[in-house]
């Protein structure tokens, strides 16, 4: 049955009493002392496996190298791996030894772990796997059954970027906002808590739990859509809240939640932010320190993008696009940094963080390391949030440096946006975005992906013609103009370029070490080993590994989806595996998911292995003959408006899907039939396609259907020019 239909039974036991003998057999390669560790939670199975504590992570890298315990491979998240039977020497001896098909054409972006030879991943509406890591032989599968109406509410698609394994349970966060405790062993429900606070709001949650310290860490998305971001701490054993950090101010009429929120009210100055919702999420980047039992997170945008709106009296705006310290213990804040201090440009700073021992200016200094969206890379004491560092890793126009004596941006006046729309760089994808990066101590070299996918910002053209700006429920609150962008960037003659690189950067010098350019813009995570190899996942469907200190290509293995997961390494029984979870939904014309579709796959490689790909047929993009167009110029131009105000994040601008969900201009005769059935009706919402009956109405449907089938008439005409050119022959 395919994993994205719903409504099925909860837990699949696949092997039954198979299951914990699949798991005894992998548990008991481990030393005796781990394998006899016993349970302090409430029993569920007879046998316990997956049983990591705190410091069993800590002592991951010298004890269990073969393991991937947590997201990042330890709290440190550095995702390095001191493995070397994979190695420049070896690396073209890699081969497929399994695969596991995942039913989805949708992008998965998760990290699988492995504990103790069991490998347990996420793919897309949360469903979580459990497989025997040496064959992929499925132990067990959870599907949360996530309401596909729920699709409408993530911004950017049905996701999951992985799940948490801590003391015999594996922890999983939904889409739809709850947490949820499985058994290893079994994959049956432990516990299950809603982490929403208001359900009027459309919260989701696409990142992976934290879970130290005895208690389960996980924060949000929705602030797009107008919601107020917070991070709460569950306990691991019971699933009773903790604690709950706000990150930024609610009404201010209201009694202040904790201390930290009458600090950052002051930062934010007239409006009403908290009606629109104000943002803020952490959508991403939760990271565990146990040298200072800190928790650090990485704070997103507000709502809206734009500060003119949100907070017209000025301000910073705290603790939006921020790094926060808090206890791990208690949720009191230590200290905070802010990245980008009133932010305009959704340059949220939830990427992922790096904890790394570092000699900063011949002084030890236990850092904290990341490449958030705004293009600088930042050095940051632990202790204390000092900043030491702040050097550009990308193109930036939107400030010029960083001042470390003020820790702030110095900000470009020319590319204010207020009155005149402007090509910014970053854009709203960032210079560099969720996936992940990779640490090598050794050479000092963070390797990562980077983009340059500059954006048109505007205002809102309701905005500037009558001063106000009004939330939208359950649609995108930005006041940043959307339903016009196509149009605004078709009127540029020739818009900047897109161009994705992987990089390898040095933090502390601010210097590129290398950059290999790559043939699209948006592409996956990085894993550094101790083979002297790094290793990256592309849009084009290549897994490639690289010398890292020359950025050399020395191996690729064409995996014909394109790939933003990042890919991680294990071992079991003296032989080293690489793994790679690939599918990206919507990507870029003539990368792998366009060219062959969206594959969600996890594929799994060794050395002598043999498997293979077969290499899948060509997508047939030809567009068919459209139903007449009835509109006038006047409905077509209002249905592009519409269209690209929300139709256009999932079935891309200008009607030019990428590989994922359908590509309209392909729709076909029943399908046009059915069109107000499926927009207005939700005849696909369990599918992921809800009703929008509550912002469109019939007759504003048919101007977005009008505006499909005008530019499938344009594109379909200019390809048949095309053709027939070809075919002209000369005497």
């Amino acid at each position: 049955m395919s994993i994205n239909q719903r409504g099925r039974t909860s837990v699949a036991i696949v092997a039954g009493a198979g299951a914990v003998a699949i798991l005894a057999a992998v548990w008991f390669n481990w030393d005796a002392d781990v394998a006899t560790k016993t349970l302090d939670m409430p029993e569920i199975s007879t046998l316990q496996f997956g049983m990591i504590d705190d410091e069993r992570i800590r002592n991951a890298a010298r004890d269990e190298p073969g393991s991937w315990l947590t997201y990042g491979h330890g709290f440190e998240e550095q995702r390095f791996s001191s493995l070397t039977q994979i190695n420049q020497e070896t690396v073209n001896e890699l081969g497929i030894v399994w695969t596991k098909d995942l039913d989805t054409v949708h992008a998965v972006e998760a990290t699988p772990l492995v504990v103790d030879g069991v490998m347990y991943f996420t793919s897309t509406w949360n469903v979580a796997f459990a497989v025997d890591a040496r064959n992929g032989d499925e132990i067990w599968r959870y599907d949360p059954e996530v309401p596909g109406k729920t699709a409408r509410d993530a911004c950017c698609g049905i996701i999951s970027r992985g799940l948490a394994v801590y003391m015999g349970r594996v922890y999983l966060a939904t889409l739809d906002g709850r947490l949820i405790a499985l058994d290893t062993v079994s994959g049956s429900l432990v516990w299950e808590v809603d982490t929403i606070i208001d359900r009027s709001r459309n919260y989701t949650i696409t990142g992976a739990p934290r879970v130290a310290a005895g208690k389960v860490y996980i924060g949000n998305g929705g602030a797009e859509y107008g919601v107020r971001g917070y991070v709460t701490a569950y306990d691991a054993n019971t699933g009773d809240q903790v604690w709950r950090f706000f990150t930024v101010p609610g009404d201010p009429s209201l009694p202040f939640e904790h201390p930290e929120m009458a600090t950052a009210a002051e930062t934010w100055k007239g409006g009403e932010w908290w009606k629109i919702g104000g943002g803020g999420t952490v959508w991403n980047s939760i990271v565990y320190d146990p040298y200072f039992d800190s928790i650090y997170l990485g704070v997103g945008n507000g709502t809206p993008w734009t500060r003119a709106i949100r907070s017209p009296g000025g301000g910073d705006n705290l603790f939006l696009a921020s790094i926060v310290a808090l206890d791990a213990d208690t949720g009191a804040m230590k200290w905070y940094y802010q990245t980008t201090p009133g932010d305009n440009w959704d340059y949220t700073a939830v990427q992922d963080m790096m904890l790394v021992d570092l000699s900063v200016d011949g002084v030890d200094r236990k850092v904290l390391m990341q490449a958030p969206k705004n293009g600088f890379f930042y050095v940051i004491d632990r202790q204390d949030g000092q900043l030491l560092r702040a050097h550009a890793y990308g193109a930036v126009t939107w400030a010029s440096h960083v001042d470390l004596a003020t820790g702030r941006p110095v900000e470009n006046p020319d590319t204010v946006y207020a009155e005149n729309p402007q090509w910014i760089l970053p854009g709203p994808s960032g210079a560099h975005n969720w996936q992940a990066m990779a640490w090598d101590a050794d050479r000092g070299l963070m390797f990562f992906p980077i983009q340059e996918m500059p954006f048109l910002y505007a205002m809102p053209e309701e905005y500037l013609e009558t001063g106000l700006y009004k939330r939208r429920p359950n649609a995108w609150n930005t006041a940043v103009e959307f339903g016009r962008y196509n149009q605004m960037t078709e009127a540029f003659e020739e818009p900047p370029e897109s161009k994705g690189y992987f990089i390898a950067f040095d933090p502390l010098s601010g210097e590129t070490a290398w950059s290999v350019a790559l043939e699209h813009p948006w592409n996956g995570g990085a894993l550094a080993t101790a083979g002297d190899l790094v290793f990256q996942g592309n849009a084009s469907g290549l897994m490639a590994a690289y010398a890292p200190d020359s950025g050399t290509e020395v191996w690729r293995y064409n995996l014909y989806s394109s790939i933003v997961a990042p890919p991680i390494t294990y071992a079991l029984d003296g032989e080293q595996y690489l793994a790679i979870l690939t599918g990206s939904g919507n990507n870029a014309i003539d990368s792998a998911s366009y060219k062959y579709g969206s594959t969600g796959r996890l594929v799994v490689f060794k050395v002598g292995a043999n498997g293979t790909i077969p290499v899948p047929p060509l997508r047939d993009i030809t567009i068919p003959e459209p139903p007449a167009l009835t509109g006038s110029a006047d409905d077509v131009d209002r249905g592009d408006v519409m269209y690209h105000d929300v139709c256009a994040f999932c079935h891309g601008f200008g009607v030019h899907s990428g590989g994922g969900p359908p590509d309209l201009r392909m729709l076909s005769s029943e399908s046009h039939e059915l069109f107000q059935a499926i927009v207005r009706g939700g005849l696909y919402q369990d599918r992921g396609m809800a009703s929008y009956a509550d912002l469109y109405s019939t007759e504003d449907v048919e101007r977005i259907r009008q505006y499909i089938i005008s530019r499938a008439k344009r594109d379909r005409d200019a390809a048949l020019a095309v053709v027939d050119e070809a075919n002209v022959t000369t005497p």
